[in-house]
């Protein structure tokens, strides 16, 4: 009898330990899963990530390509700016070596008409009326 008391208390440490491991297996494989499903968030919010990056960096190509085409043209304006503007330095000198040279002429003009004017008077004068 004291033999199927020691088989007894034996089975019964043994079913113990046997619920003990048991229960230490399924949290286990319990936080196996938490942790399996942690890591794949973390992987599918990297590649979220990732894609986005991937997207930021196009865009920031195309702006930095727009915006070197846009200095370009900006240069390529300033030049063509500052071309007109000479060029209209250059009318404006022109226009106003012609006002001068105007100005001179009609000055001669007038001289010239007084001149006639004088002499005209002078005719009459030295003629002797018929």
């Amino acid at each position: 009898m004291e033999e199927n008391i020691i088989k007894n208390r034996i089975i019964i440490a043994l079913g113990i330990v046997i619920l003990m491991l048991l229960i230490s297996n399924v949290s286990s494989c319990g936080s196996a899963y938490r942790s399996k499903a942690a890591r794949d968030k973390e992987m599918a919010t990297r590649m979220d990530l990732e894609e986005k990056m991937s997207a930021f960096t196009q865009q920031k190509s195309a702006a930095d390509d727009k915006a070197a085409q846009l200095n370009k043209t900006l240069e390529d304006e300033k030049a063509a700016h500052q071309a007109t503007r000479n060029a209209l330095t250059q009318e404006k000198l022109v226009n106003q070596s012609l006002k001068e040279e105007l100005e001179k002429i009609i000055k001669l003009k007038e001289a010239l008409e007084e001149d006639l004017k004088e002499a005209l008077v002078a005719s009459k004068t030295t003629r002797p009326k018929q």
